[in-house]
């Protein structure tokens, strides 16, 4: 709980010079958190609380999310330092990641990890799939879209302007025009973002467009992992923490990790098994300082059981109660 990490809390701040936040979005399995813009008035009564500081450490861990949140996240803690800093424990992916481009420099751990920013769009006419029985919307991964055309102009050397406009025809069969023109304006708003952001960080000005292009689009894939070393090769301002340091980031990892069972995936059939009609509470995500407490994003329920009489069959159904963010001094 926070009330044990308090102490590490304060002996980075000691270590770093430095006022620090801590933001975790819980990526346990079946209860997944991302970066969005609820997180804003939490971050900001942390930071009048903190006030005008010259410098802030943020310990982030998360996988992603909204990527003008990133913006905004960045120039919000921007406002309240003069020096602003980025410590990854662990995982730091996609619009995580997006949020370090604006920090002046990256303290990753050995372990630690960062993530391409091609994003995926997710608007109400992204292409359907039914899925037992339910019809959802499946996201449109930026470069998934590239990659085909790409793939038929360099895998397949198809290089006849009418023979390339009927297979980008075929694709707007499977995914709407306006899908497809909302790809597009993203890929460009998020390289225009990753510029910007790369404006505030410690790196050489040549390598600006090297980074860009790799997290934007060269890196293959949106599940590719960037280690310590390799951020260091791509020129990323990236400093390594000394023994006592990784330490202190490591306990901090480990009892946010025990706390929101991250390694534990939410089942509601297990715990319906195991403990017949009952309740949970599930801490999914945190924002917490020292002098500003703990906003938790907190999802609770009933878990019910109801045998139907005919044939014999149980069925286990999650009555939610309340989600939204918790304020804990």
């Amino acid at each position: 709980m926070r009330i044990d990490r308090l102490d590490s809390y304060k002996k980075i701040e000691e270590l770093r010079g430095s006022k620090l936040l801590v933001y975790i979005t819980g990526d346990r399995p079946n209860a997944e958190t991302n970066i969005g813009k609820d997180i804003l008035a939490a971050f900001t009564n942390h930071l009048d609380t903190i006030k005008k500081s010259d410098k802030i450490s943020l310990l982030l861990y998360s996988n992603g999310g909204s990527t003008l949140t990133a913006w905004t996240l960045v120039n919000l803690i921007r406002s309240y330092c003069d020096d602003f800093e980025i410590i990854v424990p662990f995982k730091c992916q996609s619009t995580a990641t997006l949020i370090c481009l604006g920090a002046n420099r990256i303290v990753m751990t050995k372990q630690a990890t960062l993530g391409p920013v091609d994003p995926s769009t997710n608007g109400h006419l992204n292409p359907e799939i039914t899925i037992n029985g339910q019809n959802i919307r499946i996201p449109v991964s930026v470069e998934h879209v590239n990659g085909y055309m790409e793939m038929a102009k360099n895998d397949f050397n198809i290089t006849d302007q009418s023979l390339l406009k009927e297979i980008f025809l075929k694709l707007s069969d499977s995914i709407h025009p306006l899908s497809l023109g909302e790809v597009y304006k993203t890929k460009a708003q998020i390289k225009m973002l990753a510029e910007k952001l790369l404006g505030y960080h410690e790196i050489d000005n040549k390598n600006i467009q090297k980074v860009v292009s790799f997290l934007c689009s060269e890196s293959g894939s949106h599940d590719y992992t960037i280690n310590r070393n390799e951020a260091l090769e791509l020129g990323l301002n990236i400093e390594k923490p000394d023994d006592e340091l990784y330490g202190v980031i490591k306990n901090i990892y480990l009892d946010i990790e025990n706390e929101m069972e991250l390694s534990n995936p939410f089942n509601i059939n297990t715990l319906y098994s195991i403990n017949g009609n009952s309740q949970y509470n599930l801490r999914r995500a945190l924002i917490e300082s020292v002098e500003g407490g703990a906003d938790v994003f907190i999802t609770s329920g009933n878990i019910t059981g109801t045998i139907i009489p005919d044939i014999g069959q149980l069925i286990v159904t999650d009555n939610k109660t309340f989600e939204g963010w918790s304020h804990e001094q």
